[in-house]
């Protein structure tokens, strides 16, 4: 028989804010976290706009000395597992048996970017021997565990943008199966440096709305040129549900179901009809033993590219059918924080375990001019009270990789 699996615990850091309170609000008012690239300069790019963390302070959660053996993806980590690991008050536990599993897309890209140009300056001697423990994704969930003391299950999924999605599910999986009572789940991404961006800008992939940053994530709207890359971390303490409701905890919501599939089409681009992302969720409504009409929100990939948005928006109709448009509500909260690549579910777990607790559902912002092919209610501009009792969130990502979680109001 399938555990129940609660979670007792969040924390996020985002370009919205440096905690679940501020980015939750952020979200309620529909703020945008974009802005013009500061942390190199950038005139030289098509794309001059993404979603940075700003004003982090890292030393409550990490000492000077460890910062500088770490890339920002580790930190970003440490800060959001430090918060939720407080959020949920664990108190005592078997360590064996409470394991941290991690999305990361692309790992430490800027600190080897830093010793790259340091060995064609200097030669070897100028390269770190913290180089490849600080950039190698596994290093996330890695510097967590030796954190908080956990010995069960520790690894990194890396799945393109659905690398949360998978992790947040496997997870689930673990404590649901058995394997594992609790669970540090999430992800993490700091891809925002010279190549991460170049690379991005060469394939065309993101917006060039560089006047109008704060209006540049725009999903499902006709004028949107492309996804805004943006990076941070979101964390879930996940929980057997009798061991939660033992100790106490506060229950934020439950997951039900993961769905997973592959397009097998392109290294980039989406199967027609959204067969891929059709499977993820109908076996996420199958795992959690849901009809359809019993969803009352989708938080959607919604990355604001032209092939994704009505691809997504014809995959969720070809699930819910006539109730897609008479009652189901889907938003992009990538309109607010942008793209977090890797970290992208984690963010968008968080929002959606918000949305279900708080009985409020985070709007797509910028949506002034609906595309024609993507007919939905998007919960355009402001946010809406509105209690659902179930939700999905759906990942997709390069390799046609797709990942959609279920859960549950408690």
């Amino acid at each position: 028989m399938k555990r129940r699996v609660v979670i007792t615990g969040l924390g996020v850091v985002c370009p919205t804010g440096n905690d679940a309170k501020t980015v939750w609000q952020a979200a309620l008012d529909g703020v945008s976290g974009i802005s013009k690239i500061t942390r190199f300069p950038c005139e030289d790019y098509s794309t001059q706009v993404a979603g940075e963390v700003k004003n982090l302070d890292l030393n409550p959660y990490i000492e000077p000395k460890e910062q500088r053996r770490m890339d920002l993806f580790s930190q970003y980590a440490l800060v959001a597992a430090s918060q939720a690991w407080d959020d949920a008050q664990i108190g005592e536990f078997d360590a064996t048996k409470f394991g941290c599993i991690f999305g990361v897309g692309i790992g430490g890209l800027p600190i080897l970017e830093r010793y790259h140009e340091a060995l064609l300056k200097g030669g070897p001697r100028k390269v770190s021997p913290f180089l490849i423990p600080a950039m190698i994704s596994n290093l996330a969930p890695g510097n967590v565990a030796i954190k908080f003391g956990l010995k069960g299950v520790n690894y990194t999924v890396t799945s393109a943008c659905t690398s949360s999605n998978h992790a947040i599910g496997e997870a689930y999986r673990m404590i649901a199966s058995g394997l594992q009572d609790r669970m540090l789940t999430g992800g993490t991404e700091s891809a925002v440096s010279p190549l991460g961006i170049a690379g991005f800008c060469s394939m065309k992939a993101m917006s060039t709305r560089n006047s109008e940053p704060t209006k540049a994530s725009r999903p499902f709207d006709k004028d949107r040129d492309g996804f805004v890359l943006s990076e941070g971390s979101a964390v879930l303490v996940l929980e057997e549900m009798s061991l939660a409701e033992k100790r106490g905890a506060k229950i934020y919501g439950e997951i039900i179901g993961y769905g997973f599939s592959c397009d097998a089409f392109h290294i980039t681009g989406q199967a027609e009809g959204g067969e891929g992302a059709v499977q993820s969720m109908t076996m996420a409504l199958s795992d959690a033993q849901l009809d359809p009409s019993q969803i009352g929100y989708i938080n959607a990939h919604g990355t604001s590219t032209p092939i994704n948005d009505p691809t997504e928006t014809l995959a969720i109709k070809r699930v819910f059918g006539d109730y897609a448009k008479n009652g189901l509500l889907v938003s992009s909260t990538k309109s607010m924080t942008g793209h977090l690549l890797g970290a992208a579910g984690a963010v968008e777990a968080f929002f959606t375990t918000m949305a279900l607790k708080n009985g409020i559902i985070p709007p797509t912002i910028n949506l002034d001019n609906p595309d024609a092919e993507c007919d939905l209610d998007y919960v355009p501009h402001k946010s809406r009270l509105k209690q659902v009792e179930y939700a999905l969130s759906n990942s997709f990502g390069f390799g046609g990789t797709n990942a959609t979680v279920a859960f549950r109001r408690l």
